[in-house]
């Protein structure tokens, strides 16, 4: 095997690699040997099929099957005497090649860069510590005690927070639709759980009240057949309840499970403090990437970055297309300029992720198997009732199994640094806490 290196730009290296023709002919031999050995045909036994007979029969398939385990095996081979670290898989192309003559191919080869992380004990950050007050343990126990309202029915027209029960039937262009008609349907008014406008027709109706709701379907609803189309809805209003606030005591906090007021502030607490610490969390992981990405500056593999670009922006491309608010800050800049600014994201990314990569590896952090099994019964539980389809997908699909890895991975080596980093706590409020930049780690919605 010949090796000549034709070009060496930052990261890229391409080569002509040279393969003798005789070593294919052997290899095609000792091929065609194998398959004599156990190959059936008619008029001889196994192992006395004539040479030329096998070749006339396997050799094309064979020299198939022989140039692609030797591009697959020299082209390995090369890259080891070479030294390269490659970062992604290496382009082949073959450049000529008939039967009895050289191969000839180029391989192209992006390499990883050269790493060399700082001393992580001259990195300083602040880290927020929350603290909960009682009036948002009250707040968090009103929104529990929410849905176990009870309605009152009351004498006198309905107005916005009570709740209408009603019978409908809907109607587009005279002919009822499937799904458009209920009975003893209950509706709260103000809600905007209905179509809109719907809700507010039945302020100040009473019960026995009949009445004919006209509305629109929104362009954008679930059911092609009615997505912006105009309909009309018979409505007979047989009650209005006016809704009391459910009483927070301790028969309540034994309704959801705890033995008292005092358990169910507790727990309430606890949860509030998991959530918030966990906020506070993502603010100083992105300070701290922001800290790495200031400070490492190293090339990054053209391909890589190429890839996390094309997935920035068909997600950037896919907001724009919903009109998401997300875009908005966007909407006076040219595509030239947010590609260019996209792309310098992309370069960030992957050069976070290259560095996180060899801090973890020449650490020696891994993420053991029950982590990830966690992660699964996670993620399945996310999705009530496909619980078992979720988990045979992720274990079918190593990929899938990759991206549940590797958040954990991160997060492993996040604490490794800041076991390492000079980390003071500050007591913060939680408004000051929520009003603390909420963009995506690099600047950029997440």
């Amino acid at each position: 095997m010949q090796i000549t290196e034709t070009s060496a730009e930052g990261l890229k290296h391409e080569y002509t690699v040279v393969i003798a023709s005789n070593d294919i002919e052997q290899k095609m031999q000792d091929r065609l040997v194998e398959i004599g050995k156990t190959v059936r045909l008619p008029g001889f036994r196994p192992g006395k099929v004539p040479m030329p007979l096998l070749r006339k029969r396997y050799g094309p398939s064979v020299l198939g099957e022989v140039l692609e385990s030797t591009v697959s095996d020299s082209s390995a081979q090369a890259i080891a005497d070479k030294g390269l670290r490659p970062a992604m898989q290496p382009k082949i192309e073959i450049v000529s090649f008939k039967e009895g003559t050289d191969l000839e191919y180029k391989l192209a080869v992006e390499v990883m860069p050269e790493i060399k992380p700082v001393d992580f004990s001259e990195i300083k950050l602040e880290r927020l510590r929350p603290e909960v007050p009682e009036e948002e343990v009250d707040k968090a126990l009103a929104r529990i005690a929410e849905p176990h309202r009870k309605g009152e029915k009351v004498d006198r027209p309905a107005a916005t927070g009570d709740v209408v029960v009603i019978d409908f039937v809907g109607s587009v262009d005279g002919t009822e639709f499937p799904g458009g008609s209920a009975t003893d349907h209950r509706l709260e008014l103000g809600s905007g759980r209905f179509i809109p406008g719907f809700e507010d027709q039945l302020i100040g109706v009473s019960a026995g009240d009949e009445r004919t709701v006209a509305v629109t379907f929104p362009a954008d609803y679930g059911s092609d057949e009615l997505a912006g189309k105009a309909a009309s809805f018979a409505v007979k209003v047989k009650a209005v309840e006016a809704m009391q606030p459910a009483t927070i005591d301790d028969d309540f906090a034994k309704e959801l499970g705890f033995d008292d007021l005092a358990g169910l502030r507790k727990g309430v607490r606890d949860q509030l403090e998991r959530d918030y610490n966990g906020l506070a969390r993502q603010r100083l992981k992105r300070k701290l990437l922001d800290d790495l990405a200031a400070r490492h500056d190293f090339p990054v593999p053209p391909g890589m970055a190429d890839l996390e670009f094309d997935t920035i922006w068909k997600q950037f491309e896919q907001a724009r297309e919903q009109n998401k608010e997300a875009v908005a800050e966007d909407a006076d800049k040219s595509d030239d300029e947010l590609k260019a600014e996209y792309r310098s994201i992309a370069e960030r990314r992957v050069r976070l992720g290259l560095l996180l990569a060899q801090i973890g590896e020449s650490n020696a952090l891994t993420v053991a198997p029950e982590e990830v099994n966690r992660a699964l019964f996670e993620e399945a539980r996310k999705h009530q009732g496909y619980e078992k389809q979720v988990i045979e997908f992720y274990r079918g699909n190593p990929q899938a199994m990759a991206n549940l890895r590797a958040p954990i991975f991160e997060d492993k080596v996040v604490d490794f640094i800041l076991e390492m980093a000079t980390v003071t706590d500050k007591p913060v409020a939680i408004a000051e806490l929520l009003a603390a930049d909420d963009e995506g780690e690099d600047g950029k919605p997440a």
